[in-house]
């Protein structure tokens, strides 16, 4: 498998590069986002130091319950009297001077184990992820004015241990941006740990890694934001700090060929560490789209069906008469037949109402000539 060249660039000259040499075959591996935050997670508890409260906090008193039958709570109670603190309740999380609910002990499982093959993983993941200039972007650092990635410089930036020159170096490749951004995003953190030696939160700064320092972490520690560090020291929380991917690293040459004994070849495996293999892709082209487009692909696939079955909106026969007449042809006699027989009944029911109001008015004509008669005797 042939691998692209990379520029070596002389630090006097940033414009060319002086050498080449071949992109190691970690920077090809499979970037596994999933995994990286994972193992991520897990190494950052093992920095933790254990803590707990006082085992015998809020129990320095003898307090007893007064029991039932005095009108006040069951809660055991300070004893003796004169002083305002004899009668207050004690021992309970619900107390002024009580003990906390569930005292945190030194024993909690602060550490966690991590599989060594998904560490490798994850930090041949994250070297992977450090080439691609959108994803450090994405990140968040300033690259704009940098001339290649990834950035390797020549070994004899090994001997810098002036800050001056380091600064003079990084503003020459256009990495400086990054220190200046790092550096403005130091800001004091909320809350009380700013009493406890985390009084700052401040953005990463590029990560310089080489293969042996002759003064070289002297030049550069006292740079905002810039870490430092050995190419045999890789650390995942350097390389994708807070499990993000795409740290902005600059290398020496003598670090940047390196990568290949220690973590292998996808034609041989590491020297350095024990059976470890560089991971393969499930795919060799992750190109879903282009693959299923292919004229490959396409001549064995079937036609696509343009005509589908519609299903149609159901309608309400008692709404729509179409509808009604075809799950019923008899409907429209039924209506008409119905329509005809209440026509018939409403002239009925106008003829037995005149019939009566004819009675009623023959019945009052007739008392109003027996009252106009007067009395009838026999």
């Amino acid at each position: 498998m042939s691998r692209p060249l990379v520029s070596v660039f002389d630090l006097s000259n940033a414009d060319a590069g002086a050498s080449q040499t071949t992109l190691p075959a970690v920077m090809t591996a499979p970037i596994r986002h999933d995994i990286v935050h994972y193992v991520h997670n897990l190494m950052s508890k093992n920095r933790r130091h254990p803590y707990a409260v006082n085992s015998d906090a809020g129990m320095g008193t003898p307090a007893q319950s007064w029991g039932t039958g005095r009108a006040v709570s069951r809660i055991p109670r300070v004893p003796g009297g004169g002083t305002s603190r004899s009668g207050q309740g004690a021992f309970g999380n619900m107390c002024r001077g009580g003990r906390m609910f569930g005292q945190t002990k030194i024993w909690r499982r602060w550490h966690r184990k991590i599989n060594v093959s998904q560490r490798r993983y994850a930090v041949a993941s994250a070297l992977a992820a450090s080439a691609l200039p959108a994803l450090v972007l994405a990140r968040g650092h300033r690259i704009e004015q940098v001339p290649e990635f990834p950035l390797v410089l020549d070994d004899s930036l090994n001997k810098v241990s002036r800050t001056k020159e380091a600064k003079s170096i990084l503003e020459k490749f256009g990495a400086y941006a990054d220190v200046e951004k790092s550096k403005e995003s130091r800001k004091l953190k909320r809350g009380v740990g700013k009493t406890r030696n985390r009084r700052y939160t401040q953005r990463r700064g590029p990560l310089v890694v080489y293969d042996k320092s002759e003064g070289l972490h002297k030049g550069f520690r006292n740079l905002s934001g810039v870490e430092v560090t050995s190419v045999d020291n890789l650390n995942l929380l350097q390389l994708a700090p807070g499990g993000h991917l795409g740290r902005f690293i600059i290398w020496t040459k003598g670090a940047f060929d390196k990568l290949d004994s220690l973590f292998g070849t996808y034609e041989a495996g590491s020297t350095q560490k024990s059976g470890f293999h560089l991971p393969h892709g499930a795919m060799t082209n992750a190109d879903l789209a282009r693959i299923i487009n292919s004229d490959e692909i396409q001549s064995l696939v079937r036609p696509a069906i343009k005509s589908r079955l519609v299903i149609p909106k159901k309608r309400n026969a008692l709404k729509h008469k179409d509808v009604m007449l075809e799950l019923n042809p008899y409907a429209e006699a039924a209506k008409a037949r119905s329509a005809e027989k209440e026509k018939k009944n409403r002239e009925n029911r106008k003829n037995e109402i005149k019939q009566r109001r004819q009675f009623a008015a023959r019945k009052k004509a007739f008392h109003a000539s027996a009252v106009k008669e007067g009395s009838v005797t026999f």
